[in-house]
């Protein structure tokens, strides 16, 4: 992913902006949450608080459990999700800290990159609080 990014005069920089977002933009990661069924799956671990079987987890959606297991593995490779396995059975439950540490290091990128749009549009944002 290229990014053109402007400065207040309206041409390109010299360097390349943003370098650091990349690295930092994990397709794996956004399309992990691109789908509908796997973002449930998501919202549901996160609120379970405890790691969770597949059958259990399949229980409470309209999909067959192959498919259950592909949205789990596909979030697990995201790093969204952790797995144990049990015996026969695989447990699965959110990776807080990981997910945490990444969008932190995105959102420190995006300030990073472009820190007068962000200050702009804070102080646009306090101007309408008025």
């Amino acid at each position: 992913m290229v990014q053109a990014c402007k400065n207040i005069t309206g041409k390109p920089p010299k360097k390349k902006c943003c370098a650091n977002m990349e690295r930092l933009l994990s397709p794996r990661f956004f399309k992990a949450f691109c789908d509908s069924n796997r973002a449930a799956i998501f919202a549901y671990l996160a609120g379970c608080c405890e790691p969770v079987t597949v059958s259990e987890v399949a229980e409470r959606f309209p999909i067959d459990i192959s498919v259950v297991s592909r949205h789990l593995a596909m979030l697990r490779d995201a790093g969204i999700l952790n797995a144990e396995k049990k015996g026969k059975s695989v447990f699965y439950f959110v990776s807080y800290s990981a997910l945490v540490g990444f969008l932190r290091s995105i959102a420190d990128a995006i300030e990073a990159c472009c820190p007068n749009d962000i200050s702009d549009k804070k102080e646009t944002r306090n101007e309408r609080k008025r």
